[in-house]
């Protein structure tokens, strides 16, 4: 069934329940060959008729380190975020309820996909953060999601200091629905228990529409916030020291410019 080169995807529960794992550990980095594979996994299984459910999971110890900095660089930039974009755009028009289920460290694009889900079941050592301004640049998806996910002056913490916070913070701000010690058991057994007896189709309809004003808005301004980033931020000498900077391991030096 895997023809994915970096995720790996299960179907179980009579075809109900949709899993894409995310299989480039120990990182299990967002580049362009991932957010592909995503993308054509949700098309292809997600979109069955049949799905009540999509969790997302990351393979080892972690959900994900992020986007790939490498194709942060202002000459590969603009298709990575086509690329990270279209999976939100697939994830909306699938309109299903998704699963996040969380290890380790959630950061930058992976914790922009973790939140684009309906919940966030997560283990104690669970880290989540947009580390995005320490290197000159910000999260488009986190901009136009997290007010809605988390409240507006919260949103803003996140993404304007780069922080993390830990499982029990995420909970209390209620971008975290459980924390248990496996929380991939506890995220199926919520599924089984909270979702398998409604129709598929009903469910459709219900994520779509609870959801409608979160997606309308993304949908509105996303290519706006993205070409902010390309053709304006990229352009500015801070963003392209600070991708620099974390490349060549060193610290960067601002011009604030």
């Amino acid at each position: 069934m895997n023809q994915y080169q970096k995720i790996m995807v299960e179907l179980s529960h009579d075809q109900q329940i949709f899993k894409i794992i995310l299989n480039a550990p120990k990182g299990n980095v967002l580049d362009v060959q991932m957010m592909a594979d995503i993308t054509s996994a949700l098309a292809t299984y997600a979109a069955q008729p049949e799905i009540k459910a999509v969790v997302f999971e990351g393979a080892g110890r972690h959900f994900s380190f992020g986007a790939s900095v490498p194709e942060h660089t202002a000459e590969t930039v603009a298709e990575m975020l086509k690329n990270f974009h279209r999976l939100f755009r697939e994830l909306i028009a699938l309109s299903k309820p998704c699963i996040a289920v969380v290890r380790g460290q959630c950061l930058g694009g992976g914790l922009e996909l973790a939140a684009f889900c309906h919940w966030i079941f997560a283990a104690d050592d669970a880290q989540f953060g947009q580390p995005e301004i320490k290197l000159a640049v910000f999260p488009p998806v986190a901009s136009l999601i997290l007010p809605h996910r988390i409240g507006q002056s919260v949103a803003d913490d996140l993404v304007l200091t780069g922080r993390s916070i830990s499982a029990q913070q995420a909970l209390a701000i209620g971008l975290v629905h459980m924390i248990d010690e496996d929380p991939d058991e506890q995220a199926i057994a919520f599924i089984e228990k909270k979702l398998l007896h409604h129709s598929a189709t009903a469910l459709h309809f219900a994520a779509k529409s609870s959801r409608y004003a979160m997606h309308q808005a993304f949908l509105q301004h996303i290519a706006a916030v993205e070409k902010m980033y390309v053709d304006e931020l990229m352009r500015t000498e801070d963003a392209n020291e600070g991708i620099a900077a974390f490349l060549e391991k060193r610290q960067p030096v601002w011009k604030n410019r």
